[in-house]
């Protein structure tokens, strides 16, 4: 998924910032990754690095974040994470600022890649696990820079009642209002840990069958770990689910509010696409229905 209101960035644009700051890569080859990512354009360069752009300007907050953070927290982590080896600064041909990053191998997450989803899911929730053990101290708190993610639900309360209304004539609007209120009437009270904000299938890599890698740390932040556990519905099910589940240590109510997490972006793109892309629809209505399924 990519972001129609993002400036067009493509290899040549690349070429040139290369040449402008950082002459000695300028000559590796250069291949825009597939897929692309929302916030930012990620382009392969030679065999071990990436160059990563914000799309947006909404998005560059993350660049400075991440040129902070990710050293911090890769050596800690069991899995490996990218890793800034420069940063770029905004100059004639690019407003912003943007980042090399090492490249990580792997393939995009997906059903048939993963070799034992039981094994995947406890792999990936020892991953989380770790990362919200990891010192928050000094962290930067939910806001802007990565959408609220780790902050409280009520955020998106009048968002999500619209989607709901808005497909009153496609979903159980009851059981989905029922979910929704029964997340929203918790909270998360001890002290904020780490949240990678975005754990989705497109931002976990699996190299011979295993997860492999854990990339795209735009929305991550300290806060309220519940955003983190929306993949439970979203390729998780079952014994998988269940061995997620598990391997993390959390209360029945920060679960209530990952339910949440997961109705709220499911309801919302089921609103925006269900007569547009029968594809990201059909996906919206599987997860609505894992979600209201296992309240």
């Amino acid at each position: 998924m990519t972001n129609p209101d993002a400036l067009p960035i493509d290899v040549a644009l690349v070429r040139r910032l290369l040449r402008a700051q950082f002459s000695q890569w300028t000559d590796l080859p250069l291949t825009p990754a597939t897929p692309q990512g929302w916030d930012n354009r990620t382009f392969r360069l030679g065999e071990t690095l990436s160059v990563r752009l914000p799309s947006a300007a909404g998005y560059t907050a993350q660049v400075a974040k991440e040129q902070r953070w990710l050293p911090v927290l890769a050596p800690q982590l069991p899995l490996p994470i990218p890793v800034p080896v420069a940063q770029g600064v905004p100059n004639a041909d690019f407003p912003w600022p943007w980042s090399i990053y090492h490249w990580q191998l792997g393939a995009t997450a997906s059903l048939e890649q993963i070799a034992d989803l039981e094994a995947f899911a406890a792999i990936l929730a020892d991953f989380l696990r770790t990362l919200q053990q990891i010192d928050a101290t000094d962290g930067p708190p939910a806001g802007p820079h990565n959408s609220y993610r780790g902050g409280p639900l009520a955020t998106y309360d009048a968002e999500t009642r619209r989607a709901i209304a808005t497909l009153s004539d496609t979903i159980d609007t009851e059981a989905a209002l029922a979910v929704w209120e029964a997340g929203l009437a918790t909270t998360w009270n001890s002290p904020p840990v780490w949240i990678h904000g975005d754990v989705a299938v497109g931002n976990l890599l699996v190299l011979d069958g295993r997860l492999s890698a854990v990339i795209d740390f735009g929305c991550y932040g300290v806060g309220d770990p519940a955003c983190d556990l929306v993949i439970a519905w979203t390729l998780f099910s079952g014994a998988s689910r269940a061995a997620f589940r598990a391997g993390l240590p959390l209360d029945d109510a920060t679960w209530r509010r990952g339910r949440c997490w997961a109705l709220w972006k499911a309801l919302i793109t089921l609103a925006a696409y269900r007569t547009s892309d029968a594809a990201k629809a059909a996906d919206a209505r599987r997860v609505i229905e894992a979600v209201l399924a296992d309240a």
